[in-house]
């Protein structure tokens, strides 16, 4: 491969921020090579550069940010010093980008045939309306999208996450490009989501014969898809080489560091906990929710009755003290709503949500207040679920002050539960790192007491290593206050280390539920199994042997 012309090469870039006289490196002489047909990874926690990297690539760095050393060459041309109308010319043609959330980078207010469109006509002149919408459908179909016809029709918001990542791909490989850059492209999807829409990209650039640099913080995603491997920290590349090479054997103690973060099903360090699933526990559990139905009427129905939509049809779950129920299943499966039921965000058609007894959504909400202090969430993404305008004081203090209970006393006291110090109360969101990001979350939901905590995708966002660390503290805290939690997530190996039970949901049904070893080890549903099957798994030599099955994921 290295007697091949590189498609891209970098050589000594530094990326800088702040004032100039004191500036804050953030990419540190870095330099590499992608070749032709090359599926490059490159790896590292957040801010060690990875992302500001393929951003000045794109020329698409955020203000404030600069170029102050090095090259980057596509063939002959030096993007860096190219003419705004030369970057132009290779942006979207030559190099193409998939971002991280689909939702984010698409029009919500345009239809996907006027964004698709906009790319094609771009670098192709002279065609007709009619030639548009078939090259439209043609990109469309590439990527397996199932009815294209009907989904350029559609906006952002009416396709799943998997579908507007499709979109993405099309629009991305447009032009048959000579380099894909994915940055985080499925950190945001479901196991068997993710799967397929790396398989549709491979498929793509297999057909065009494109090269691909994978950023991401998924060490199996990178196992199973990359023929090389850059680790960053820092700013700095500390390490490269094959795939099998770096997992096999890793030279720099960062890197060990990292691959020793991973979890993965087969790893004994996720083994689950082996405990039955009886209708009959003893004691009165925190949260019980007893065949709850969520309906919405579809709009624009002909018929006399509408139809309903059913994103929760039937479900019955217990939650005890000291229990952790992990609730997995796909995108729209309705995770999110009954999450919202039983939060008493969204009313139930049908069926209850008792916490300790008391029917939740019977109650006034005056009467529902002091219920409410007995289960807090946990959110995704701890940056924008935290007010960036307070202090970590503030935040942890405002659910007290509401509920006329403030006491500094008790916002050092959780805090200090949670590994932060109290000389880091003063500060704001913006000066921690996203793994403190969520120990603030965490903090802000234990300051009331609860007895449970609603814990939505707590981890997705974060690097393995940091990961690691509010798996860990999640577990020290269930220990020492005896908290439920039921855990949504969509990693697999995450949920199977810390739940002792797991429900599996698909399209608003309990397709399985039982113990999380019985439904680790032994899945009975064919969903179940598939789900599994899906998750990647850190091991270069199980590459390209899974295929996940069409209608999965349609």
């Amino acid at each position: 491969m290295t007697d091949r012309k590189p498609v891209i090469s970098v050589r000594d870039l530094v990326i800088e921020a702040g004032p100039a006289e004191a500036p804050n490196r953030l990419v540190d002489g870095v330099s590499f090579d992608v070749h032709p047909g090359e599926a490059v990874a490159l790896v590292g926690e957040s801010g060690s550069g990875k992302s500001m990297t393929m951003l000045a690539t794109m020329g698409l760095l955020p203000r404030g940010v600069r170029v102050t050393g090095g090259s980057i060459r596509l063939g002959d041309l030096d993007l860096l010093t190219a003419a705004g109308t030369s970057l132009r010319a290779v942006r979207g043609a030559d190099l193409a980008m998939v971002f991280q959330d689909p939702m984010m980078s698409l029009n919500p207010v345009m239809r996907i045939h006027t964004q698709l469109a906009e790319m094609i006509e771009l670098h192709t002149g002279g065609l007709t309306k009619d030639e548009i919408r078939a090259r439209c459908i043609e990109l469309l179909e590439s990527v397996n999208m199932p009815d294209p016809e009907r989904k350029l029709r559609s906006y952002p918001h009416e396709l799943s996450g998997g579908q507007r990542q499709r979109v993405m791909i099309a629009m991305a490989m447009a032009h048959d490009p000579r380099m894909l850059i994915a940055d985080e492209p499925t950190t945001a999807l479901d196991v068997t989501v993710q799967a397929q829409v790396m398989r549709i990209m491979q498929e793509v650039r297999e057909r065009v014969g494109s090269s691909l640099v994978l950023v991401t913080h998924d060490l199996g995603l990178v196992a199973e898809n990359a023929d090389r491997v850059l680790v960053m920290y820092r700013g700095k590349l500390v390490e490269e080489g094959s795939t099998a090479d770096i997992f096999r054997n890793p030279r720099d103690d960062y890197t060990r560091r990292l691959l020793s973060a991973v979890l993965s099903l087969g790893d004994e360090r996720v083994a689950g906990k082996d405990a039955e699933v009886s209708a009959e526990k003893p004691g009165r559990p925190v949260i019980d929710v007893d065949d709850v139905h969520v309906h919405y009427p579809v709009r624009n129905s002909w018929r006399a009755k509408p139809e309903q939509f059913r994103a929760v049809d039937g479900v019955s779950l217990r939650l005890d003290r000291g229990v952790t129920v992990g609730l997995v299943g796909e995108s729209g499966c309705g995770k999110s709503t009954l999450v919202k039921t039983i939060l008493g965000i969204q009313t139930p058609t049908s069926g209850q949500v008792y916490v300790h007894g008391r029917e939740v959504n019977r109650l006034s909400d005056r009467a529902r207040r002091p219920l409410r202090r007995t289960v807090q969430a946990v959110f995704q993404d701890p940056y924008s679920s935290l007010d960036p305008r307070l202090t970590v004081h503030e935040i942890v203090a405002e659910p007290l002050r509401i509920n006329k209970c403030y006491s500094a006393g008790r916002v050092a006291e959780v805090l200090e539960q949670v590994g932060l110090t109290t000389t880091m109360a003063r500060r704001r969101p913006a000066e921690f790192s996203g793994g403190q990001r969520q120990r603030i979350g965490i903090a802000r939901a234990l300051a009331l007491k609860p007895e449970a905590l609603i814990l939505d995708e707590p981890t997705s966002a974060l690097d393995v290593s940091i990961q690691a660390q509010v798996i860990e503290l999640l577990r020290d805290l269930q220990r020492e206050l005896g908290l439920a939690y039921l855990f949504v997530s969509h990693d697999l190996a995450v949920v199977r280390s810390l739940a002792d039970e797991v429900a599996v949901m698909r399209q608003g049904r309990f397709v399985e539920y039982g113990s999380a070893v019985q439904v680790f080890d032994d899945p009975q549903h064919e969903y179940t199994q598939m789900l599994l099957a899906s998750a990647p798994v850190p091991d270069p030599a199980r590459r390209a042997r899974r295929l996940v099955p069409e209608a999965a994921v349609a």
